[in-house]
């Protein structure tokens, strides 16, 4: 498995793949990663001829009183259960990488946000269409897989 941290290196990446004519599935995550997250990657090797799996704690999809800071990161766990799992390359990159210090662009989706657990956590739901906005801009794949969780909360 090929661990990159910075948005050049994953497109280094994919645009190596595509010029083998290879198709590349993202699964997105926070990481602290379960049984469920491996199933979504085993679901994208059967769809893709690449996985990247993105561990990225998204610091704007945390509200006031949420304590970003306290998000479980299990780097090396997280690490070893996705290479025993066959995942081709882990995106983890920093803060920094994915949001410039002056970033003022937001992606919201009119009635979701207000939905689910963003009727109690304003700015959730901008935060993690903002974040997946950005992270298929930046791994451009040709499908990505989401968790159920993450469509029903």
């Amino acid at each position: 498995m090929h661990i990159v941290n910075t948005v050049s290196e994953l497109r280094d990446a994919v645009r190596a793949w595509r010029s083998l004519g290879q198709s590349v599935a993202l699964v997105p995550t926070m990481g602290n990663l379960h049984a469920g997250h491996l199933a979504l990657v085993k679901e994208a090797q059967k769809k893709a001829d690449r996985v990247v799996v993105s561990i990225f704690v998204n610091p704007t999809q945390f509200g006031v009183g949420e304590d970003f800071e306290a998000y479980p990161r299990t780097e090396r766990e997280d690490q070893e259960k996705l290479n025993a799992v066959g995942v081709d390359l882990l995106f983890q990159p920093a803060v920094a990488d994915v949001y410039a210090p002056d970033a003022k662009t937001v992606v919201s989706v009119a009635g979701l946000s207000e939905w689910y657990c963003g009727a109690f956590r304003p700015g959730h739901f901008d935060g993690v269409a903002t974040v997946v906005c950005k992270l298929f801009n930046i791994a451009q794949p040709d499908i990505a897989l989401f968790g159920l969780k993450d469509f029903s909360n």
